[in-house]
């Protein structure tokens, strides 16, 4: 019988220390330059005397669509947040779609034009991307892959490296709006009070945060 070490599982993309172990013991190690080995929401790279940050995640939620949001929403606000957090102010996304036969070309055009309403309310353009379909079953419905660039101002460093003790830490909203919905949709779960998931891009937020609160703020995530 095979361990958990031995096949993937789940667990390993629940962003957990499964996730962590997987990324350190195959990508990390086989990959490793100092840039990755920060393992920041977005790479800093040092490009003619200035700072781009640069970063790309993969979205496979089930159900495409859930209250408040759908699959294209939190394909770029994900990435938009990313580096929003690692101190960029975003301008460009690419966009990756892996398609499974069958899917509904309606529900494809509302996907897309809910990742462009979300480009818009933040501030970027989506200038490239891929379109693969595959078989029936090979995937589940769509999963999107979008990355990212944007420009880091000049003096500006973000990292927990700079976290002392005694920081004030301040969270931007409720914790789990998301992940509480996409469960409660999943499982067929109805509470008292509906469950919406709060998926926005953060940028605005977080520039605003960062011209009043200047080098004081050492980290986001």
């Amino acid at each position: 019988m095979s361990s958990n070490d031995d096949v993937i599982i789940l667990g390993h993309g629940s962003g957990g220390s499964l996730t962590n172990r997987l990324i350190k013991d195959v990508f990390q190690g086989a990959f490793e330059n100092p840039i990755l080995n920060e393992l920041l929401d977005a790479a800093v790279l040092d490009i003619d005397g200035g700072k781009l940050a640069f970063t790309t995640d993969s979205f496979v939620v089930d159900p495409i669509f859930f209250p408040g949001g759908d699959i294209g929403k939190i394909a770029v606000c994900g990435t938009v947040n990313d580096l929003a957090v690692s101190g960029a102010e975003p301008l460009y996304l690419s966009a990756g779609f892996i398609i499974e036969e069958g899917l509904l070309i309606s529900d494809l055009k509302k996907i897309v034009q809910s990742m462009r309403k979300a480009a818009q309310a933040a501030g970027v353009h989506i200038v490239t991307g891929d379109t693969k379909v595959v078989g029936r079953g090979s995937a589940d419905k769509v999963f999107i892959n979008t990355a990212g660039i944007g420009v880091i101002p000049a003096g500006r460093s973000l990292s927990p490296r700079h976290m002392q003790p005694g920081d004030v830490i301040i969270v931007s909203g409720t914790m789990g709006d998301h992940g509480l919905t996409i469960l409660a949709q999943r499982e067929g779960l109805s509470f008292s009070t509906p469950v919406e998931s709060d998926c926005t891009p953060l940028n605005r937020i977080t520039k605003a945060i960062l011209k009043a609160g200047g080098e004081s703020v050492r980290c986001m995530r």
